[in-house]
């Protein structure tokens, strides 16, 4: 079986760090991204299977990186994360397909059991 691909992306290095260590753990390969142009390059690249997108990232934020990532790929999966309660940002991107958020500071046990939910039990109905 082919492992599942992971995108991570974040402007901050040590979130990036920190997941791609414990998605490598569970067996995925995994991908990092600082920005929405090099996230994007690498979903063109490497088809990802999910993504984990921090909604404020300078320059394209994570909005419109996942427009961006809709348009490239109907079926990526996306889970957003935010700092902040932006509850308008998170509405506007689960309208725009994401399928759940985690607010910073995250649960990382919570967030590596979404993935694994995600990404191996089709038939999740949305949670958060």
């Amino acid at each position: 079986m082919e492992k599942k691909k992971v995108l991570i992306v974040d402007d901050q290095n040590g979130i990036r760090i920190l997941l791609m260590e414990v998605f490598n753990s569970e067996g995925y390969t995994t991908f990092q991204a600082a920005n929405g142009k090099l996230a994007l390059d690498i979903v063109r690249n490497e088809s990802p299977d999910l993504v984990l997108l921090d909604m404020k990232i300078p320059g394209m934020d994570g909005l419109e990186i996942l427009k961006h990532l809709k348009e490239l790929n109907p079926a990526i999966k996306v889970i957003m994360m935010t700092a902040y309660g932006e509850l308008d940002m998170i509405k506007e991107a689960t309208k725009l397909g994401a399928l759940m958020h985690f607010t910073k500071p995250f649960d990382i046990d919570e967030m590596r059991v979404a993935v694994n939910m995600h990404l191996y039990n089709n038939s999740v109905d949305q949670c958060s």
